[in-house]
């Protein structure tokens, strides 16, 4: 192995997965804001606004953070792989401006004037602004996304000494992959941002009062998390079955089949030994493997035997799925511990159990945790390609001392320690203190 370009694919999977976090957080919460506005259109009381007035400084620091982690993502796109752009600028330039672009319109245009015009406008145009953010915000990542996934499922292009160039824009921007990524990242927003409720709406009861914002907030968290968990659920099935049609090699090391024509059992739990080319201590289901792994033109199963050593590296890919999955699975025992909760009135009688309190407080960022997992599944799998099947990182990489590339790392992993404590400090501040108004008065400061 590579040591400069391991070294390099570190680097950005670190800070793609930093952003990652902020980026789903911030995608989540502009939804849930949307929700508590319009709730407060068709509710008596102020119960939702006040829900509204915490969540959206939750949201404007999420947003600030992840605007800011993206600066270093693009300087590493030219620093450690100078030859990409020159491989995909035609597909992968006017993407990456209609993202910028569109992050620029609603970040200047609309969500100045949702954080700091709401005084000044109407309750149905604020929220009409809301709903413009929103829908910003789900644009923006949409055409990230859409570039992520082509580089997974080339669509639309052709490949002609080396470089693409684009025949149809429509089979670009919709490839195959961009719908189902979508998908994913709208499920684990909502996972996310409904157990980031949760805890602090437990965190919160174990110090103060519970009062019908917090009910309301906890309500939203538990119908959230279900929800999320559902849709999830039904797009990792869609993006397993893609998967095994355009990323055999991945669906191999998913499943860590390494023979090919061998029975094809789906192991649950083991480790994967890429030296030996097996699994210790495989705990597996018999025959349950065929329909997730990719297929020959005669219709036998594909293994990683296949692929003559361009294939992911198989211990990561097949963890980080099975982490995705375990994460999932206590999110829904979560959530229907908190349905049980609800039918008990324990957020409205002020009483919650310490032990759910514990629990759901211990539970806040599991979200994130499916997010760093489903990330590193994503696009780990796509090694060692950076566009499937065609560009490698290698033929992309630069030229850089591995020992400044450990510096790097530890620099951008210090930067990142940093703004997260931040973050956590300023959140922990407002669970304690809540929404402290503000007056202003003319000729005062």
């Amino acid at each position: 192995m590579n040591t400069t370009v391991w070294l390099s694919q570190v680097q950005s999977l670190v800070s793609l997965g930093f952003i990652s976090l902020f980026l789903v957080l911030e995608l989540g919460l502009v939804w849930a804001l949307l929700l508590f506005k319009i709730a407060n259109h068709f509710t008596q009381g102020n119960a939702w606004m006040l829900a509204y007035r915490f969540w959206v400084r939750v949201y404007a620091l999420a947003a600030i953070v992840g605007l800011a982690a993206c600066v270093p993502l693009l300087i590493q796109v030219g620093s450690l792989w100078p030859g990409l752009l020159d491989r995909i600028g035609d597909v992968s330039g006017p993407l990456l401006a209609a993202a910028i672009l569109t992050t620029f319109v609603v970040k200047s245009c609309f969500t100045g004037a949702m954080l700091f015009a709401q005084r000044g406008l109407s309750d149905l145009a604020h929220t009409g602004v809301v709903l413009m953010v929103a829908l910003g915000t789900t644009l923006a990542v949409f055409w990230a996304l859409s570039l992520f996934g082509w580089m997974q499922t080339p669509a639309g292009v052709g490949f002609l000494n080396g470089k693409y160039y684009v025949t149809s824009w429509y089979e670009v921007v919709f490839n195959p992959s961009a719908g189902w990524l979508l998908l994913l990242a709208l499920s684990v927003s909502g996972m996310t941002v409904a157990f980031l409720m949760l805890g602090v709406t437990a965190r919160k009861a174990a110090s103060l009062p519970a009062d019908d914002s917090a009910r309301h907030t906890f309500r939203t968290g538990i119908v959230t998390g279900l929800l999320s968990v559902l849709v999830f659920a039904v797009a990792i099935a869609g993006y397993g079955r893609l998967v095994t049609e355009h990323q055999p090699a991945k669906a191999a090391a998913t499943s860590a089949y390494w023979q090919s024509n061998t029975p094809t059992d789906l192991p649950l739990i083991g480790w994967p030994d890429e030296r030996e080319s097996r699994t210790r201590g495989e705990v597996s289901w018999p025959e349950a493997g065929t329909r997730w792994l990719g297929h020959d033109n005669a219709g036998n199963p594909l293994g990683l035997d296949r692929f003559s050593g361009m294939h992911p590296p198989v211990a990561l890919t097949f963890w980080s799925f099975r982490l995705t999955v375990i994460v999932s699975v206590l999110m829904v025992i979560a959530a229907c511990g908190g349905m049980w909760c609800m039918r008990r009135k324990y957020i409205e009688h002020g009483d919650m159990p310490a032990g759910w309190r514990h629990m759901f407080s211990g539970l806040t960022m599991l979200g994130w945790l499916a997010t760093v997992a489903l990330v590193c599944h994503v696009l780990a799998g796509l090694a060692p390609f950076v566009v499937n099947q065609t560009v490698t990182f290698l033929e992309v990489a630069a030229s850089v001392k591995p020992m400044h590339l450990v510096f790097g790392i530890a620099a951008h992993l210090v930067v990142y320690a940093v703004l997260l404590a931040g973050f956590f400090h300023l959140l922990r501040h407002g669970m304690q203190y809540g929404v402290v108004p503000v007056a202003r008065r003319r000729g005062r400061a």
